[in-house]
Order: C-alpha cells, then structure tokens, then sequence
C-alpha cells in the first residue's frame, strides 16, 4: 500500500476498513503524543505534572478540531506551556488532514463528492462547539435535530455502506484491486529436482549421469 497516498493524498478511492483502520491510527498516534506530552511536562516540570503526578491534559480527538476556531478554546491552548502548545496544535493538524484525506476518499468510493464533508462533518460538528453560545429559545433547540441526522447521515455513509460497484468517476473499485492482486498467481519456484536427472545408460555419456540444465 502506498501509505502517503492512503493517509495523505485526496484522490481515488478507500473502502470502509481503511477508513476503520485511518481511525485506529489516528488513535495511536494521539496515545504516542500523549506519552511524550508526559515525558516533557516531567522535564519541564511543569504545574500540570506537579500536580497530577506524570498526567497531563491531553485529549486528541475529532471534537478537538472545531476548538481550533472557538476563542474560548484558543485563549486555553495559549495559556498552556509553549511545548505542550505546540505538541498538541501540531497533534490536531496532522489528524485533521488524515481524517480529511481518508474521508474523502471514503466518500469518493461512494459516489460523492468531497464536498459532502461540509454538511457531513463540519456543519455538525460547528453546531456542537458553539451551542452552548446560542439563545436557549425553542426554534434554536430545533436545530440540534437536523445537524443530528447530517451526522448520523455521514456516519452510515462513510463507515457503514459499501462502495459503489465497479469503476466509477473517481477510480477503480478498491474491492476488486484487491481481490486482482491476491489472485495473481505466485512465481514459479526454482525447480532443482529437474536441474540433473538419471537418465538410463543407454543414452548416457560414460558414467552414467547426464547433467542437464534446467530452462
């Protein structure tokens, strides 16, 4: 697999176990920063792991996106020591473009357009980080619904439901990649039984054995 296209690049086209598999990535690489987040704050010594023992406030997640551009959330960040700062937007931006990239392949195996990532995971997720901020009237309330069913929408199109069969606009389909490249017959071994043969006396030089060299 060619892993800065699958991780990095926004053409062609993935299927659902890849996009699975971007998640499970995504994850461990939040624990692996999060463990050096650790190991920094505790030479540093910084008031966080004073105070916590060896745990700092790491929390990489999808929902960490939107904070990027809520104000309250920045002014927080900034706050923060300058290593953990910089340790954690870098964090944030490298998951935003894996989880960007693989879900647009992801839709393109659908059929669709990456722009469908707008009301798929944007629009959702921007309601969510700033609801709090809105008026408590009943019309307000009444939009949580519909940016709900957007969500659960993209969830069962992009991790739920199969790909379009067969080439569409955006490439091949990945299934069948796969199933040609496991059907590709494997290389004909060496065969070094055949490289000398017994033949009977009759035919053979004198000895006996006649060395013949395979093709």
């Amino acid at each position: 697999m060619d892993w800065t296209w699958y991780l990095f690049r926004f053409d062609g086209r993935i299927n659902r176990a890849l996009l699975w598999q971007a998640l499970l990535i995504v994850a461990l690489l939040a624990g692996l920063l999060e463990i050096a987040g650790q190991v920094i704050g505790i030479v540093a010594g910084s008031r966080s792991t004073l105070k916590l023992g060896i745990e700092l406030d790491f929390d990489f997640g999808l929902d960490d996106l939107f904070k990027l551009v809520d104000p309250r959330a920045s002014h927080a960040l900034a706050s923060a020591d300058l290593a953990t700062a910089i340790l954690k937007t870098s964090g944030m931006a490298l998951f935003f473009w894996i989880y960007l990239s693989t879900a647009i392949k992801r839709l393109h195996d659908r059929d669709r357009s990456g722009w469908w990532i707008v009301p798929f995971f944007f629009l959702p997720g921007l309601f969510s980080q700033f609801a709090d901020l809105l008026p408590g009237s009943s019309w307000i309330l009444s939009l949580s619904l519909p940016f709900s069913i957007l969500w659960l929408w993209g969830f069962v199109e992009m991790f739920c439901r199969p790909g379009t069969p067969g080439h569409n606009r955006f490439g091949p389909d990945p299934l069948l990649e796969i199933e040609d490249s496991s059907a590709t017959p494997p290389a004909q071994n060496w065969d070094q039984g055949r490289e000398i043969e017994i033949v009977p006396p009759s035919a053979s030089p004198p000895g006996g054995m006649h060395v013949k060299r395979g093709v």
